[in-house]
Parts: C-alpha cells; sequence; structure tokens
C-alpha cells in the first residue's frame, strides 16, 4: 500500500517497491532495488511543480529520487 511522502519523515526507513517504479531507472538501480529495496529517506523533491518525490539513501551509500507512490513502508 503507498502511502503519501509526507506521511513520512526525514530519516524514516522506506522500501522501494519496483512493481510501481518506471522505466526511468537504469537496469544498475534495479538489480541494486532487487537484492536490497530497504532504504533512508534523505529528503523531499518537487518533481513537476505538482508533485512530490522522496531523495533516498540505498543500500550501497547512493541517493537516488523516487516518486512519493513508489514508496512503501519499510
Amino acid at each position: 500500500m503507498s502511502i503519501a511522502a509526507t506521511d513520512f519523515k526525514v530519516g524514516s526507513n522506506v522500501r522501494v517497491d519496483l512493481d510501481r517504479v518506471r522505466d526511468r531507472i537504469p537496469n544498475s538501480l534495479k538489480e541494486l532495488l532487487k537484492k536490497e529495496p530497504r532504504c533512508k529517506l534523505l529528503d523531499f523533491k518537487m518533481t513537476d511543480g505538482r508533485g512530490v518525490g522522496v531523495i533516498v539513501e540505498l543500500s550501497n551509500g547512493s541517493k537516488s529520487w523516487f516518486f512519493d507512490d513508489e514508496i512503501v513502508r519499510a
């Protein structure tokens, strides 16, 4: 079940739901998320002037962003 990004707090543990991720991410990121989808919410991001995305720290220490409907509680 997706939860609005505003329901999360910075520092929350979240999980990227690969079934919801659009085809915009590279295969290497998909493979990393298949192994470990849990990550830490670092910040919020405006996506298109109306939407909200989240910036997360992945298990390998890298950072990426996702649309709010692509993350769920860890």
